[in-house]
């Protein structure tokens, strides 16, 4: 799994209860928040999507799992930070270095695979926009309001970590979203050894598109708009599968969403077919607080479509 974000996670902790071997590979472009701070006073790369990855991948006890994820609201250097961002942050001081921190409080958790940065250093994120303006830094992009036209990282040459190339290499299936498309997904492909590992792969290779639009980000797009932004910035069709919510959302959740500028993402299915990808369509969408995709129906075509190729592949 590729990826960062919330949409990650929850994906995430419906197939955990799947008999899979899982390594997700995390985005390290984030710059807001606690994530933001710890980076730029620590020197480390940003905990908080790897941290909310160890949290859906964990074992423990659920009290541990709300304590870890207790965000403080008052005090002095605290006020914002996560304590699970603090607990990484103590255990890459501790391991001498992010990679060995991130495994080894893996194992304090039980986490069931491997949560793997997308690479052992921090990397910055920069977006052109459509008016020939450049915007720095993964938190500012949204905020600027302006058509994306393409993004980008610096340092250009970044390394992964061998153990993602590994990973990739060994994969029968590679799971790509659900999250930010320009934010969380596509800075992992720009890390250059990565996507060429993805590209040469043999696994079938998976997107999950997201369910509504994302302001400043991915206003107006269809899901064929999704495909057609990684596929631009790699240079590669790179899926075999999309996988994508046909469920309806009931008009008192889509106006709340519009008051924040967010859309339904528009499933364009004569568009996505010509592009030579295959559709899996089903109601993947949930309700609670807020919109987040079905983490048990979305396992299970996944997890029967990695089945399925293993089968084909004998």
């Amino acid at each position: 799994m590729v990826g960062g974000g919330t949409g990650l996670s929850v994906m995430l902790r419906g197939l955990k209860e799947k008999p899979l071997d899982i390594t997700a590979i995390v985005t390290v472009a984030d710059d807001g928040g606690s994530s933001g701070v710890l980076r730029n006073e620590l020197q480390i790369p940003p905990p908080g999507d790897i941290r909310n990855v160890i949290m859906a991948l964990a074992d423990a006890e659920p009290l541990l799992t709300e304590v870890l994820q207790y965000r403080f609201s008052s005090g002095t250097g605290l006020a914002g930070h996560s304590l699970g961002n603090l607990m990484l942050a103590a255990m890459t001081d501790i391991a001498g270095d992010f990679v060995t921190g991130v495994r080894e409080l893996s194992k304090v958790l039980a986490v069931r695979g491997r949560v793997l940065p997308a690479a052992g250093r921090a990397i910055v994120l920069k977006a052109e926009m459509a008016d020939g303006t450049v915007v720095v830094g993964e938190s500012m992009i949204p905020k600027a309001g302006k058509k994306i036209k393409r993004v980008f990282v610096e340092p250009d040459n970044v390394e992964p970590l061998p153990e993602a190339i590994e990973a990739i290499e060994q994969a029968d299936a590679i799971l790509i979203g659900p999250g930010s498309l320009y934010t969380s997904i596509i800075p992992n492909l720009l890390v250059p050894k990565l996507a060429k590992a993805i590209v040469e792969s043999t696994a079938v290779k998976l997107f999950v598109c997201n369910v509504m639009t994302q302001p400043g980000e991915t206003d107006g797009y269809s899901v064929s708009d999704h495909l057609k932004a990684v596929q631009e910035h790699i240079g590669h069709k790179l899926f075999d599968y999309v996988l994508v919510n046909d469920g309806e959302i009931s008009p008192e959740v889509a106006e709340k969403y519009a008051e924040m500028g967010s859309t339904q993402v528009e499933l364009d299915i004569d568009e996505i077919n010509r592009l030579g990808y295959e559709i899996i369509s089903d109601r993947l969408v949930l309700y609670r607080t807020f919109l987040r995709h079905d983490a048990e129906r979305l396992s299970h075509h996944i997890y029967k479509l990695v089945e399925n190729w293993m089968l084909r592949k004998r």
